[in-house]
């Protein structure tokens, strides 16, 4: 079952090369060069990663690259940006985990 559409009432059927991914170690399909956000969304997966803070879900905002809310690991590449990525056969996409804390303290007047 996927919510991809395969038959446009106006542009008629697309032809996709559908290509096998891997999602957190679960094989799932997509069509090659959609971007990874397209497969994952059409294979029901709206869930990329859960917020550092309070463990809440996060999944797709903007969609366009500018937010990061869509960051995942990719073949061992941390902090891809899923809705700018183009699927490929094979790949390994993994939920991203929290990232270490860069700046310690808070104090307004670190310099880095």
């Amino acid at each position: 079952m996927t919510r991809r559409i395969l038959n446009h009432k106006i542009l008629g059927p697309k032809k996709h090369h559908i290509v096998p991914f891997i999602w957190n170690g679960k094989t799932y399909y997509g069509a090659e060069g959609e971007s990874i956000t397209a497969a994952l969304l059409a294979n029901y997966i709206r869930t990329l990663r859960y917020h550092e803070s309070d463990g809440a879900p996060r999944g797709f905002y903007c969609n366009i690259g500018h937010c990061s809310e869509c960051r995942v690991t990719v073949d061992g590449r941390q902090n891809v940006r899923a809705c700018l990525t183009p699927l490929q056969n094979g790949m390994q996409v993994d939920r991203q985990g929290k990232l270490p804390q860069l700046v310690k303290g808070g104090g307004g007047n670190d310099t880095l």
